[in-house]
């Protein structure tokens, strides 16, 4: 296993992971009903994929290209800061935004009824937001506190960054 983004797991684990089928096997194929092409009047919702349990209904939005969520370094990084908060990986959902282009804020705080986003070199305008604030400015917007930052390795390597960002945090969670 190289990292979190690409873990192989046995057939075993699978199966007990996902113990009923969406098919019946004992279904014969001419009982298939074929998806005939055409055109919806509906949307269809995302399938969404994201890292943590999403118990305090906070978003953390990162963008990184080629990963399901973020790397190993960036996440072990957010992991200090979530348990500097008293909060886990449990408490947030982790949605890379790369993978969703074309999807914008409404959409994600609604469906993980979001409370407050973290939004990680993620610019607000790019995550459909139609207010600009810079970095490190606490943001009510829809019902919702943003936060906009630098990338977590820049927070990381820089010693300022991390004591504006520390210094929301605190505010934010009354810490």
């Amino acid at each position: 296993m190289d990292d979190l983004n690409h873990i192989d797991l046995p057939a075993s684990l699978v199966a007990e992971l996902y113990p009923s089928s969406l098919i019946d096997s004992n279904d014969s194929p001419e009982n298939f009903q074929p998806v005939s092409p055409g055109v919806s009047n509906t949307v269809a919702e995302p399938e969404w994929k994201w890292l943590g349990n999403n118990n305090q209904h906070i978003l953390i939005i990162v963008n990184y290209p080629g990963m399901a969520y973020l790397p190993d370094r960036e996440l072990g990084f957010l992991t200090g800061i979530l348990g500097a908060c008293k909060l886990s990986v449990g408490d947030v959902a982790i949605v890379n935004l790369y993978n969703y282009p074309d999807v914008f804020y409404k959409d994600l705080i609604s469906f993980f009824k979001s409370r407050i986003v973290f939004l990680f070199e993620v610019e607000p305008s790019s995550f459909g937001l139609p207010i600009s604030f810079p970095h490190f400015q606490l943001q009510s917007f829809a019902n919702c506190s943003f936060l906009f930052s630098p990338s977590l390795l820049v927070l990381e390597e820089d010693k300022v960054l991390k004591s504006k960002l520390w210094v929301c945090l605190r505010r934010m969670f009354g810490l």
